[in-house]
């Protein structure tokens, strides 16, 4: 699985960065797709995003090399229709609509291939390592 944090990601990181209350909105709500295409830089949303809303994680710092260099998000998200979700992305809001809109793409996670029925769940743990 390829993962990649945009252009727009980038801008977040530096922005959650500045001053003892950083103003950038802290990246933990998870949505998923279903298209075909891959993530690049420039990408603002997912590929084919699905109908069901962005959930809020639970968002943690994780050691995965040295302490506290990961960032990681954990959220469960449920299929209101059967689909294959083929991508995953970290928000820095909720959005809203269907599918849902507003909120700067973090983090995107492709090439994913899972076939859901209504009312399945898929709870993801999505870290991004800072090296």
């Amino acid at each position: 699985m390829a993962s990649l944090i945009p252009s727009v990601g980038k801008a977040i990181i530096s922005g959650r960065m500045i001053g003892a209350s950083p103003t950038q909105t802290e990246p933990h709500y998870m949505g998923w797709g279903t298209g075909a295409g891959a993530g690049s830089s420039a990408s603002t949303d997912l590929s084919g995003p699905a109908t069901e809303p962005r959930v809020a994680g639970s968002a943690s710092l994780f050691s995965t090399t040295s302490t506290n260099d990961t960032h990681q998000v954990v959220a469960t998200l449920t299929a209101n229709a059967p689909k294959t979700i083929t991508n995953v992305g970290i928000f820095d809001a909720a959005g809203s609509g269907a599918p849902a809109s507003g909120g700067v793409l973090y983090a995107i996670f492709d090439g994913l291939s899972q076939a859901l029925n209504q009312g399945d769940s898929i709870q993801f743990t999505a870290r991004i390592q800072f090296v």
